[in-house]
This record gives C-alpha cells, structure tokens and sequence, in this order.
C-alpha cells in the first residue's frame, strides 16, 4: 500500500512538473498570435512602418515560443499511457476525442499556416499574409477551446454513461464539450493568456524604454500593451468573480477550501485574508478576516449561509494549504495587474506613459507575473479537484498506472534535469532575443503621425527618451 501511494504521489508531482513548464507557452503564444494579427492588420491600414517592424520582431519570438510550447505538450501526452494508463482505459473514449479534435483543427491550422506567416509576405503578398497570420491567432484559440473543454469535463463531467467494464462512453457530445463550467473556464484562460502577453510585451518595451534603445518601437509596443493590460485586468477579475461563483455550485468543496472554511457559517462567512490552515486540526491558525465578507462576495449578503469542509468526509476533502495560497497568489498577482493598468491609464492621462520611470521599472518587474498567475490558477484547479480526477466518478488513485514508485522517480529525474537544460536553454533564447531590439532605421519619421507616446522625442539618429537613459 505504501508504495502504491508512493507512485501515486511521484506521478502526479511529475504530471504538475510537466505541465508547469508546458503551460506557461500556450499561455503565452496565444495571446501573442492575436498580438502579430494587431500589427499585421494596423500596418495594413495604417501605413506606419513601426507595425511592420514590430511584427518582424515579435514574429521570431512567436515562433520559438511555439515550437517549445509544442515539444512540451508532445512529451507530457504520453504520461497518459505511461503514469495513469487506468485514467486513459476508463476515460478514453470521452477525452480521446476532444484531444484529437484538437490537433485535426488547431493544430493542423497553426502549422498549416505558420510557415506563410514567418516567410511568405514576399511570396502570397499582404493580404494573405494578413489572413495567414489570422489563421494562426484562430488556431491558437482553437487549441484552447478544445484543452479547456476536456479538462472542464473532468471538471464538471456531463453527456457520458459508464458501459459494462467500467468505462465513460459519450452520450451526448454538446453536453460533453458545453459543461457547466465551460464557457467560464474558457474566458478566463483566455482572457488569462491575453493579459500574460501584454505584460511580457510591455516589460520588454519598458526595458528598451529604460535603456533609451529604438525608443519609437518601444513606446508603441509598450503603449500598446498597457492599453491592453488597463481593459482586460478588470475584466478578467469580473471573469474570475463568476468562475468564482460557478465552481461553488458545482464545486463547493474546492470554494471551500480556496475560502479555508473547515466550519460551516450559518450566519455569514468571513473572508480569510491570510493565515496558516491546518487540515489535521481544522483550523486556520493566525487568520486575518473580515467578517461576513465570504458571504457577500459568494452569495451577496454579509449573513448568508455557506458550508465548510466539515459537511465533507475527510477522505474527499482537497489538500485545503496548497489551494489556499495557490489561491490567494493568482488573486493577488491579479490585483496587482490592475493597479499596474490603472497607472498605466493615469500616466498616459497626463502625458507621462513612456516617461515615468517608475511605471517602466513596475512594468518589467510585472513581466513574469502573467505567468505565475496562470500557475497559480492551474494549482488551484486541478489540486482543487483532488482527490478525483472525474469529479465525483473517478478518484486519483483508481486512475494511476500499476507501476513500481522506483520506475516512476527515475523518470521524474530524468524530467528535471532535461527540462532545465533544455527549456532553460530556450528561455534563455527568448530573453536574448527580446533584449536585441534593432536600432531604428533613419526614415523611422517617414511613418504617418506619431503613436501618442507621451514625451518621446529623437535624436538625430537613434533617439532616447526624455528624462535620460540610465538603466535599472
């Protein structure tokens, strides 16, 4: 027994390993095709050769993005065959399909097109250039819509039967891919994936604002990430309220332990801020809260009921301190997104959106937290669900495969130690290349009128910023 807990435990932390440095590459390459359709579509219409040129630059970025996005997946699929073989017997014939659906439409549509987005404008010319670079954004959502339909199903499972040998057979496909926590699920990834890019791009317009390098290309794209950044922070934490509000009706052990209710409050919920929860004693130890504002935010009046964990058995209880601060995390960072687009707003308000060197260092040290987010949601959902893998229907432990604890650690460390040279590797590429941004060329003032980019003025060949280029 103990070492079937043991390869359990092994090959879950390898499945979350995995897909920690797997996720942060969708999260990040579907907000960035939508990016290359902006600047593809703007230099269209425009005219203005700092579209074009920006598009050059986050093209490249794009790809080697993708590529590693798509090596990750690849090597975490066969996990499924070799850590939770169970999982894929019982559960196939739903989820077997939504994945395949992925790759004949997303994927084919992202690698069908890529290469004429990368290489072909000379060849197709602009406008199919346009429409390829098109199919490549609608590609990556594509691919996300189908990710989050299979994994909301295991969410909130609809449209199956079990057949005689104890498998999930589909029912009813709409009912399958349309589950209750669906289209929330959906929006938010999405919305999550956007926000990801904006931060990382406008980090990376900050710095070469810092620097006083190609000061016109930076102001754009920094100007137009914060945009993007004061839109759809608040709409994302709007997103999130009622993601929120859905997982506690088909969720509410996970709401539960998110909250750190182990008590059940009949007369309003307090909002646990911080503190330390202990599942063995349930309690919150040194917790800071606020009175009936659980309640209210839940169920919109401060002396509403909600339940705690104490109305679960505790063997289907979640690991409640993992998804308490992973929670708490992706709150945060998201409060911090919002404040950062709001002083974007203000300062460019005033004139001051490429100027104010303060902004700019707030917005590099902002560049990683779109990331940290997303896997903070990620924790929070799936560490969540546990101890099921079906919500309900199929439990962690009735899903792995019958493998030896030994097998499933050496291939864990075989896992670190590639993923870290060679991922490590690539992230170290893609911060190389966005530190290279090209000087600008001396026709940059043949461009049709000046982006609103708040006191940048050229020099008389590469220009810097006003307020001096001193670094960091």
């Amino acid at each position: 027994m103990l070492e079937t807990l043991d390869a359990l435990l092994l090959a879950r932390l390898q499945f979350a390993f995995t897909i920690a440095f797997h996720i942060v590459f969708p999260a990040f390459t579907i907000g960035l095709a939508s990016y290359l359709f902006v600047l593809n579509s703007l230099w269209l219409i425009t005219k203005r050769h700092v579209y074009e040129e920006l598009f050059d630059f986050w093209k490249t970025i794009f790809a080697v993005a993708f590529a590693m996005g798509v090596v990750s997946g690849i090597v975490m699929s066969y996990q499924f065959g070799t850590n939770w073989s169970v999982f894929s017997d019982k559960a196939g014939p739903v989820i077997g399909p939504l994945m395949g659906y992925e790759v004949l439409t997303a994927f084919f549509l992202e690698a069908g097109f890529l290469g004429v987005m990368l290489f072909g404008l000379k060849r197709v010319g602009p406008g199919l250039h346009l429409l390829a670079t098109g199919m490549v954004a609608i590609g990556t959502l594509l691919s996300a819509t189908w990710i989050i339909a299979a994994n909301s199903w295991m969410q909130t499972p609809r449209g199956f039967g079990m057949n005689a040998v104890g498998q999930f057979v589909p029912l009813d496909w709409w009912a399958i891919i349309f589950t209750p926590s669906f289209p929330y699920r959906l929006v938010h990834m999405v919305l999550a994936a956007y926000l990801t890019t904006a931060l990382v791009v406008g980090a990376c317009g900050a710095w070469h604002l810092l620097r006083g390098t190609a000061p016109r290309r930076a102001a754009t794209m920094f100007t137009m990430a914060m945009g993007m950044v004061a839109v759809v922070a608040p709409l994302q934490i709007l997103a999130g309220d009622q993601h929120g509000l859905n997982t506690l009706e088909h969720q509410p052990a996970k709401v539960m332990a998110m909250e750190g209710h182990f008590e059940s409050h009949p007369e309003g919920a307090p909002l646990i801020l911080f503190g330390l929860p202990d599942q063995e004693n349930k309690r919150v130890d040194y917790a800071i809260s606020v009175p009936g504002l659980s309640s209210l935010i839940l169920k919109h009046g401060w002396k509403e009921p909600l339940a705690g964990l104490d109305t679960i058995p505790d063997e289907l209880e979640p690991p409640v301190a993992v998804v308490f601060w992973s929670f708490r995390v992706m709150v945060g960072l998201g409060t911090a997104m919002l404040l950062l687009g709001l002083w974007s707003a203000v300062a460019w308000w005033r004139g001051r959106l490429t100027t104010d060197r303060w902004l700019l260092r707030s917005a590099v040290a902002m560049g990683p937290a779109g990331f940290l987010a997303v896997l903070a949601g990620w924790i929070t959902t799936e560490v969540g669900r546990q101890p099921y893998t079906v919500y309900g229907h199929l439990l962690t432990a009735d899903s792995v495969s019958p493998i030896a604890a030994p097998a499933v650690a050496t291939s864990l460390l075989a896992f670190v130690v590639v993923y870290f040279f060679v991922f490590g590797a690539g992230v170290f590429y893609l911060f190389r290349l966005m530190a290279r941004l090209p000087a600008e060329p001396e026709d940059a003032a043949l461009d049709k009128g000046p982006v609103r980019t708040a006191g940048i003025t050229p020099g008389p060949a590469q220009g810097t910023p006003q307020g001096g280029t001193d670094g960091l």
